[in-house]
């Protein structure tokens, strides 16, 4: 029998202290280690965090150079393989790989090696999706610690991890602790610790890691700690104790044969409050990642259409501060307030660098399409503008797709407009909207209009200023109608209760069933006061202690696109306000949320009861879905939950809901009760301290942020909740033009994909600089084929998919070159990786 005796360091960058504070104790952390190295000949130490080695390459080059040594040496262990130590449940797929793609190439680079081992020892819970992703990113093995054994009973500390796509990594839950600390408080922390582990090896009749090393503010393994472990090993004759890494250990397990369980889920619960704390943090996360996802798509499609000088390095860059702040202190909003602060600042820089990357590329485009009119014969003489006042020539809009499908979409334009045509100089319907300035009588209203734009390419819409376009309902145009307290279009019927502001009905019409059992949308205010900020030992939230009422219902548009209905109701010293949209010809209803929040130790949840027999609820998780227990405890998630189930009177049949939201990650269902968490409210950095006047409280004041119902016949694949959700988040971007010859017609689309299943997620250069990347996803958990086409490229070819699987494609810039399978670092998948080419 033999104890691994692994020396680490816990770092973490920010929690109690901001980043700049952590940047020291990392440098005092690497050299502490090196001194051990030299103190200690059998010394090994294992560290994660590709961030931190650039801190020091950038800070401490001589020492960089000592820990280059020491990697080459095989005594400094790289894991993780990551940016940092993530939260593993809330970040995006992508995100996900970006981690995997910069920080292993990083290490490669400059150490000549990749992590083997992922390794996130503190982070709250780790989504199931995780194996494949793994695995693509060069890792067979996995280090976690969280949840421990008292929340979540494992079959043992070692087994198989697998995803729904089969993908499976060998997982070792590190059992007591990664620092000194053990629960038996022994006077030789170290000593007693390894006595411990022992035990639990015998017990499993196997070798098991044990952690050691001063942790959370760094510090790494001592000198008490190194002379601990020569006791161990010079007292302890029946077992061996062994200075080791992640890397022997699972390597030696991976030879040995043995037998392991193979567990199939998630792993699940730690602090679930922290699924919901610190709201801004989650939003600006949400924003990020869509938006540097959107400018390398439209980089790339520009690059191609234009020759658009694609900004490798800037891209790179932004990423990095998302990738920092998805560290599962920050992103688990369980730092102090200043963290938050730093943090706010750094997802600025990236949101401004994708922003002004993302219109460099749509005005280039934009710029090439030919916009010439007949009539319109110099721009010499007259100014675009002038010709929209003077003579009314029409003024291009061109609205850009970031989506890999078609998407039939609203879109506002910010002008008052008398008349749309397409660009073939069809009229199209319009309605006037609000806008969100107010500059006299008729400068403060907007255009919509519901437009249909290419998969990832781009439509032109002419806006005319006086002149009106004799527009004719289509004859597929359904009914809308808005009353006082109702909205009614072919798919549903919506009702409000007046005092209230619930939802008194939601009425599926085609389906003729009724979607919810009871009020709806109801604002239910739970109790938090004894939940420290993580909600360390809850697993749910329902001690409800009131709602929102007093309830104010003003119908705020009714045109011929949409009808809008704004519900406003309070609560104490907080107000919520929700504006309740029905478009005409699109499904679903879209809320846009106001909420004022000005509560304490307490947590608001939008409550929809599903009218549904046998509930299942299906959870987004990165790059996937899960299906958990309606249980009522709180869940982690994306874009969209579903809960779907035998339908309660009309029609019988399987029927469901799908929440899709632009900012939130938190839910729980119980029953058929599904509810999003809008904000909780503990004090900031609190676990159980002395509470006093100076406590500062989270997500005090106004936030906004966008939800939508869907209500379905099937379940949530019919509905096609991860494209739903999607369009939610990735809404089309509209660029007013003006008059100008060019290469470009006025429609294009940028990509062509044969199945709805396969959702192409990024789209960019390759890192090498030869060729581009196409990375997709599929959806809907079955297997399938389906074709694709790159126009700009001149190529079609055929790809093969397995349920979930997660398919990154090379495409090479040399049209005689095939499209070939790589992981997510861009290296060959396998020997068989290339894929059927058309041309």
């Amino acid at each position: 029998m033999k104890l691994h005796m692994i020396g680490n360091a816990h770092l973490d960058p920010v929690w109690l202290w901001q980043w700049q504070e952590g940047y020291a104790e990392i440098k005092a952390t690497f050299r502490s280690a090196l001194d051990r190295m030299n103190e200690f000949p059998d010394f090994i130490f294992t560290c994660a965090g590709a961030a931190y080695y650039e801190w020091i390459e950038h800070n401490a080059p001589d020492m960089f150079e000592e820990i280059r040594a020491r990697v080459a040496e095989g005594r400094w262990v790289i894991v993780g393989g990551w940016w940092i130590q993530p939260d593993c449940n809330l970040p995006s797929g992508e995100s996900f790989a970006r981690h995997g793609l910069y920080s292993q190439r990083y290490f490669m680079e400059k150490f000549g090696v990749t992590a083997k081992v992922g390794y996130n020892v503190d982070s709250f819970g780790h989504h199931n999706m995780l194996p494949q992703i793994l695995k693509k990113s060069g890792m067979d093995y996995y280090v976690y610690m969280r949840p421990e054994e008292h929340e979540k009973a494992m079959e043992r500390n070692l087994f198989w991890w697998e995803s729904l796509d089969g993908s499976h990594v060998m997982a070792y839950r590190n059992p007591i602790s990664y620092n000194n600390w053990s629960p038996k408080n022994h006077e030789d922390a170290i000593y007693g610790k390894g006595l411990e582990v022992t035990e639990l090896a015998r017990s499993h009749e196997h070798d098991l890691m044990c952690f050691f090393g001063v942790g959370n503010h760094g510090g790494g393994p001592t000198i008490a700690n190194l002379r601990s472990i020569r006791r161990l090993q010079e007292e302890e004759k029946d077992c061996s104790y062994e200075i080791s890494s992640p890397n022997a250990y699972f390597e030696k397990m991976a030879r040995s044969g043995r037998q392991l369980p193979i567990y199939r889920d998630d792993l699940q619960h730690h602090a679930s409050g922290c699924y919901s704390t610190h709201a801004e943090t989650k939003a600006l996360n949400r924003k990020a990642e869509h938006r540097l996802l959107t400018a390398e798509k439209f980089g790339t499609l520009s690059h191609l259409l234009t020759g658009f000088s694609y900004p490798v390095e800037e891209i790179r860059r932004a990423w990095k501060p998302v990738m920092f702040n998805q560290f599962h202190d920050i992103m688990g909003g369980c730092s102090i307030r200043e963290a938050f602060e730093d943090s706010r600042e750094a997802y600025g820089e990236a949101l401004h660098t994708s922003a002004v990357v993302l219109n460099a590329a749509l005005q280039k485009i934009s710029w090439s399409v030919d916009t010439m009119k007949e009539g319109i014969s110099s721009l010499n003489k007259e100014s675009d503008w002038q010709l929209w006042e003077q003579k009314d020539a029409g003024v291009p809009v061109v609205v850009f797709n970031p989506l890999s499908w078609e998407t039939h979409a609203p879109i506002r334009i910010n002008k008052k407009v008398a008349g749309v045509t397409d660009e073939s100089g069809n009229p199209v319907e319009w309605q006037t909207v609000r806008g969100s300035r107010t500059n006299g009588k008729d400068d403060k209203f907007d255009t919509l209009i519901m437009g249909r734009i290419p998969a990832m390419g781009y439509r032109v819409y002419w806006i005319y200023k006086d002149k009106e376009q004799p527009v004719a309902q289509p004859p597929a145009a359904g009914s809308l109608t808005a009353e006082r307290y109702a909205l009614e279009n072919d798919w549903y019927r919506l009702e409000i209760e007046p005092h209230t502001g619930h939802i008194k009905r939601l009425y599926d019409k085609r389906a003729e069933t009724e979607v919810l059992e009871g009020s709806g949308a109801v604002p239910v205010v739970i109790d938090e006061f004894h939940c420290d900020t993580w909600a360390h030992g809850v697993t749910e939230f329902r001690k409800e202690i009131g709602r929102f009422a007093d309830a104010n219902v003003k119908l705020l548009e009714s045109g011929p696109l949409r009808s809008v209905l704004r519900v406003t109701n309070r609560y104490g010293e907080s107000s919520l306000s929700q504006d309740y949209i029905l478009y005409r010809d699109k499904p679903g209803i879209e809320v846009k949320v106001k909420l004022d929040w000005r509560e304490r130790h307490k947590m608001l949840k939008l409550s929809f009861p599903v009218a549904v027999h046998e509930p299942k609820a299906t959870y987004e998780i990165p790059y996937g879905y899960i299906e958990r227990p309606v249980n009522g405890e709180e869940e982690p998630g994306l874009q969209w939950l579903d809960v779907t189930g035998q339908a309660k009177g009309g029609r019988s049949g399987v029927r469901g809901l799908t929440l899709t939201n632009d900012a939130k990650y938190s839910y729980d269902v119980l029953g058929g009760d599904l509810r999003l968490t809008v904000v909780r409210s503990p004090i900031y950095a609190d676990h159980y301290g002395e509470r006093d006047d100076d406590c500062e409280f989270m997500d005090q004041g106004v936030q906004r942020f966008s939800y939508a119902l869907l209500p379905h016949e099937g379940d949530w694949r019919d509905a096609n909740a991860p494209a739903r959700a999607l369009e939610l988040n990735v809404p089309p971007i509209p660029i007013i033009e003006t008059y100008h010859t060019g290469s470009l017609p006025q429609k294009a689309a940028g990509i062509r994909i044969s199945s709805e299943q396969l959702i192409a997620v990024a789209w960019k250069p390759a890192e090498d600089g030869d060729g581009y990347i196409l990375r997709c996803h599929e959806a809907f958990g079955r297997s399938g084929e389906a074709e694709i086409e790159v126009p700009q490229l001149n190529r079609i070819w055929n790809v093969s998919f397995g349920p979930c699987e997660i398919v990154t494609m090379h495409v090479p810039s040399e049209p005689g070159q095939p499209v070939r399978r790589v992981d997510l670092i861009e290296r060959p998948a396998d020997s068989a990786s290339e894929v059927m080419s058309i041309r």
